[in-house]
């Protein structure tokens, strides 16, 4: 029986999901697992895999069309077996009016025609390709296609815009060279990641608060157990998985922040689902450690190593990055101290955290040297006030500054 591809939810916030490419076309044989297509929504870009061996019998949802969650976008079956009606008539629904006129568009001019020049409405071209280049002010008809028979797809126009940027950057010897500039198309996940982020700006009220917290004493414990822990468990323990730890069991006890604002009602978590941000070449991704608050320190560390090495490599599966209830993103790597991180949406907390510093403070009469770390907490103001959000930096505070409560 012919299996249904759907267009998967990543995320509670998810409203809609785009094929940026099919690896598979119409009569390809696939095998299970295989890697048949790539999506993309919000923050990420991930490939779909066939359900089960067998063919492609159809594609419902063509490149760069945006569909919601749990569209059907292919059926895989056995070779020539016949959709039902039931099937087609699912498939007649699904197609976008746009990707209908794009069908259209694509006929061949007829044989009587008046001139053998191809016109732009004969032209094969993808909708969000002749979009783009409209807006653009781009003849589709100078560009050459990528796609299956010559079509026009988005990457297609990117390319001109990029070349054309090229261009711009790089002027006749004789324009001003104030005048010059390099401009450069906003596309793929970094155009999917500012959409984002400018939506939960939009739909939020967000507010920072910032502490810092000496964790002298959490950097001694970590040289002391660290080589221990490497030789019995294999893992190497970062001052990043304490931080975990300590936003783990705070989010224990303050449950107001592990919890999300959706449909006007604040949905509280018995659960910790942690997301942690990882910096990829072209954007970010946010890997989920799920029931978090039932690993010990070492357990912990060692999947959110796990997670970080699979999304680098673009591994991560669908069940993986779904669900957090709470995020971590960490810029210390870069110098930065504090930083106002944006809330990933319908989550009520995201923590920043920053690069440690050596500073002088005094311990009672003494005056010593110490690490000081910068702590960034971004929240929703509908959710929770001030001093709440406060109370539960100060726990993480507290934690970090008592590492051995990280360790029970």
């Amino acid at each position: 029986m012919a299996a249904e591809v759907v267009m998967p939810k990543l995320g509670m916030a998810m409203k809609e999901g785009t094929v940026s490419t099919w690896n598979k076309k119409v009569g390809d044989s696939v095998s299970k697992g295989d890697m048949i297509a790539s999506i993309n929504s919000e923050k990420i870009e991930m490939e779909i895999e066939a359900p089960q061996d067998g063919v492609i019998l159809d594609i419902l949802v063509q490149e760069d069309v945006g569909v919601p969650p749990g569209t059907i976008i292919c059926y895989v079956g056995k070779p020539n077996e016949q959709l039902t009606e039931q099937n087609s008539s699912a498939n007649e629904l699904q197609v976008p009016k746009n990707e209908v006129a794009a069908t259209i568009s694509l006929e061949e001019p007829p044989a009587n025609a008046a001139s053998s020049k191809k016109s732009k409405e004969t032209v094969r071209i993808s909708p969000i390709a002749r979009k783009i280049a409209e807006s653009e002010n781009i003849d589709i008809e100078m560009i050459k296609g990528t796609g299956p028979k010559g079509r026009i797809t988005k990457a297609d126009v990117e390319k001109v815009l990029t070349e054309k940027a090229s261009e711009t950057s790089h002027p006749p010897a004789e324009i001003d060279e104030a005048a010059k500039k390099e401009t450069l198309p906003v596309a793929g996940m970094r155009k999917v990641i500012a959409g984002r982020m400018h939506n939960s700006l939009l739909n939020s009220a967000q507010l920072t608060i910032n502490m810092k917290a000496d964790v002298t004493d959490l950097l001694s414990l970590q040289r002391e157990i660290k080589e221990v822990i490497q030789q019995r468990h294999s893992v190497k323990i970062s001052l990043t998985d304490f931080i975990a730890r300590a936003v783990v069991l705070s989010l224990q006890e303050h449950k107001q922040m592990n919890s999300a604002y959706i449909d006007n009602e604040i949905h509280l978590y018995n659960h910790v689902h942690l997301g942690m941000a990882v910096a990829l070449e072209n954007g970010l991704v946010v890997p989920v450690v799920q029931h978090a608050e039932k690993m010990p320190l070492v357990e912990l560390a060692a999947e959110i190593k796990t997670r970080a090495a699979d999304a680098r490599q673009g591994q991560l599966s669908t069940d993986r990055m779904q669900g957090s209830t709470f995020t971590i993103t960490n810029l210390g790597a870069y110098g930065v101290e504090y930083f106002t991180p944006v809330l990933n949406p319908p989550e009520t907390g995201i923590l920043g955290v920053g690069a440690t510093e050596d500073v002088p403070m005094y311990k009672e009469d003494d005056l010593q040297r110490r690490n000081v770390l910068p702590l960034s907490l971004t929240f929703d103001h509908r959710v929770l006030d001030g001093a709440p959000a406060a109370n539960f930096l100060g726990t993480i505070k507290q934690y970090l500054e008592q590492p051995i409560l990280l360790l029970l």
